[in-house]
């Protein structure tokens, strides 16, 4: 059997965050293979194991490294598969293999995820094959309700425990009250300008429009069609809620933002589809990559780099190339020509 996903360490010493992508791997029960090459010590395994597992039908690679962390930019030079990065934590913090994995240039993204969320990795790579594959798909929204219970069940485990003189444990105590699903506006989907699109562009405000922009000219190029919405999650609530739920035949999501960049965050909580991250600056030249990827368990983003639209587009196309040979045709065409300039 050929696997789907091919998880790659740069490092055995890394052993443990590609576990917690196993771990859910096997919950999943999605087929994969793991090796160990380093990007600058067998720069040829690297190149041999992505080629050689690309002819032979791996789907996503999952690269997993610390330090300077090439490994996944060294893996996205061999294949047209969307590659996902976990950097891992060895020193600073990780944030030196985060920037190392996030920062690609285009035409060459990395989905990379949260410093040691190699769980969040797995999660994301079944959310890419589970567009084509709705055996994976419904797997992976049943594992995201075991993250959600674990939460409610918290309350009980947890702040029901607690004993002291003025907490009041009855108060809307949560195994009692009704949680009512999201309700959709009748009039929504009139409000959405192309509500048939496989992509759905949302900027959280005016000021990131022209990031947005950039990923709908390279969208275009790949023939990929899209809607772009400017709606804030938080001084628009509804209105948002109502845009994420009215594109139902929407495959992929792409959030654009700064401040907080809640507008990755508020897609993921109400779609089981991939989310990808575009974390901007504002205009006081802040950037907001560390609150775009830095996601909890169950929850991925998949993170591009600072401003950087047409990476995020070009991700996009790799993860629909999966099961479409003719996107491949026009990725590879599309990243040729910038070599070539």
């Amino acid at each position: 059997m050929t696997p789907k996903i091919m998880i790659i360490l740069g490092s055995g010493s890394d052993i443990a965050i590609a576990e917690k992508a196993m771990d859910i791997l096997d919950k999943l029960e999605i087929p994969y293979s793991l090796k160990i090459a380093s990007a600058h010590r067998t720069p040829n395994l690297v190149r041999e194991i992505v080629s050689q597992g690309t002819d032979a039908g791996i789907e996503v690679f999952i690269g997993i490294a610390g330090l300077a962390a090439h490994l996944p930019g060294s893996i996205a030079a061999y294949t047209p598969r969307p590659v996902i990065g976990v950097p891992v934590d060895v020193k600073t913090c990780g944030i030196d293999a985060l920037e190392s994995v996030v920062q690609m240039p285009y035409p060459s993204p990395i989905a990379t995820v949260g410093i040691d969320r190699g769980d969040n990795a797995a999660i994301l790579a079944a959310q890419f094959i589970g567009l084509h594959d709705e055996e994976v798909r419904l797997k992976v929204r049943q594992l995201r309700k075991g993250y959600a219970q674990k939460v409610y069940d918290s309350n009980e485990e947890i702040v029901q425990q607690i004993d002291r003189p003025f907490i009041q444990n009855d108060f809307l105590r949560i195994k009692n009250l009704e949680i009512n699903g999201v309700k959709v506006d009748d009039d929504a989907e009139e409000n959405c300008k192309n509500k048939d699109a496989e992509v759905s562009i949302i900027v959280g405000r005016q000021t990131d429009l022209p990031t947005a922009k950039k990923a709908g000219v390279i969208l275009d190029r790949l023939k990929i069609s899209y809607d772009i919405k400017v709606v804030c999650p938080i001084r628009s609530t509804r209105k948002f809620t109502n845009y994420v739920k009215s594109m139902k035949n929407v495959k992929i999501f792409i959030g654009i933002s700064s401040n907080s960049s809640q507008v990755t965050g508020g897609i993921v909580g109400l779609t089981d589809k991939p989310v990808i991250g575009v974390p901007c600056t504002n205009e006081n030249g802040d950037d907001y990559m560390l609150t775009t990827v830095s996601m909890p368990p169950g929850v991925p983003v998949a993170t591009v780099g600072i401003n950087n639209g047409k990476n995020a587009a070009v991700l996009t196309g790799e993860i629909l190339a999966i099961d479409n040979p003719d996107m491949t045709v026009l990725l590879d065409k599309l990243k040729d020509k910038k070599i070539n300039l």
